[in-house]
């Protein structure tokens, strides 16, 4: 019997402050959030992206702004029954293509949506090191990888250089979806378990997601992580005027790690992104701070670099 061959689409939405950086998600039959998505309709969606924003707006409320392609997914057996977008009673295989969407601000959501925001570091609680190395790490996590990987020598040096363990091995942030698909494969995430029909005996790191929801997201973040540095796609997430410690707040955020104030305004002034506009922010109750702007227009004339992150204090 040949295989029905169904496209769907979903969305990565993501916002971010100086507290979190935050993902908007959905929840289908049963508890497990979900990212907004829906099957592609030949006929009726022009464009890929053009339904992925309806299929948005009908399961959030959210107009989406900036978005780009992210990956396509076709892992087989990648959608658990709960997050199904093809008949069950069909041999079907769905192929998820996926998009990374940006938001300037968290808008609310309306309660007749079963939607919210929620940090992402909810879902991967190991990669936010902005107040040291999470203690999860050595005392969880890394006791478990190396018992998985005992007498392996390969699966050792993929658990040190994903996690940064020991001295030799730096965190690097980007390697996401490197140390989520490691602790899959390690049993150590409830969907591995599910995906297998089985009770998950272990902690089950991160709150799961349905089908391969969390491996979307993992993509995500690492593809956002690496992007702030050499594109300013920061700024979509920024509002028209923001103070430098706020733009330092959301850079933070999503890469997870603690960056040195001067050195990265010296970087900032370096790459002449912003500008001052002389108004001052006198809300916080503390000393009033100048409000920039990013230079748009920079964008429309050339290629333009992104927010430098120098003399990030990594953890070993």
């Amino acid at each position: 019997m040949s295989a029905q061959l169904v496209i769907g689409l979903s969305a990565v939405i993501v916002s971010a402050d100086c507290e979190q950086p935050y993902v908007l998600v959905t929840r289908r039959d049963g508890d497990e959030a979900a990212l907004p998505f829906g099957p592609f309709d030949p006929i009726g969606h022009r464009t890929f992206e053009l339904g992925l924003r309806g299929w948005v707006a009908e399961q959030t409320g959210f107009d989406l702004g900036y978005v780009e392609q992210l990956y396509t997914f076709g892992d087989k057996g990648r959608e658990t029954p709960g997050a199904r977008l093809a008949d069950a009673a069909t041999s079907s295989r769905v192929i998820s293509v996926s998009y990374l969407a940006l938001a300037q601000e968290r808008a609310e959501i309306d309660t007749s949506f079963d939607a919210r925001w929620r940090s992402w570091y909810t879902f991967f609680p190991w990669e936010d090191h902005r107040r040291g190395r999470p203690e999860l790490i050595d005392s969880e996590i890394a006791p478990r990888l190396v018992s998985w990987a005992a007498g392996n020598s390969g699966r050792l040096d993929r658990a040190r250089v994903a996690f940064g363990l020991g001295e030799e091995n730096p965190w690097v942030e980007e390697r996401v979806l490197e140390r989520y698909e490691l602790l899959y494969e390690a049993g150590l995430v409830h969907e591995c378990a599910r995906d297998a029909g089985l009770e998950c005996a272990e902690p089950g790191f991160g709150q799961p997601m349905a089908s391969d929801h969390r491996r979307i997201l993992a993509t995500a973040m690492g593809r956002l992580r690496g992007k702030v540095k050499y594109r300013p796609v920061v700024f979509e997430l920024t509002p028209q005027r923001f103070t430098l410690s706020s733009l330092q707040g959301v850079m933070e955020a999503l890469l997870g790690l603690p960056l040195h104030k001067q050195n990265f305004r010296r970087a900032l002034e370096r790459a002449d992104l912003v500008e001052g506009t002389g108004a001052m922010e006198t809300s916080t109750g503390g000393r009033p701070a100048e409000l920039y702007r990013f230079k748009r227009e920079l964008v429309r004339r050339k290629v333009v670099s992104g927010v430098a992150t120098p003399a990030v204090r990594r953890d070993a």
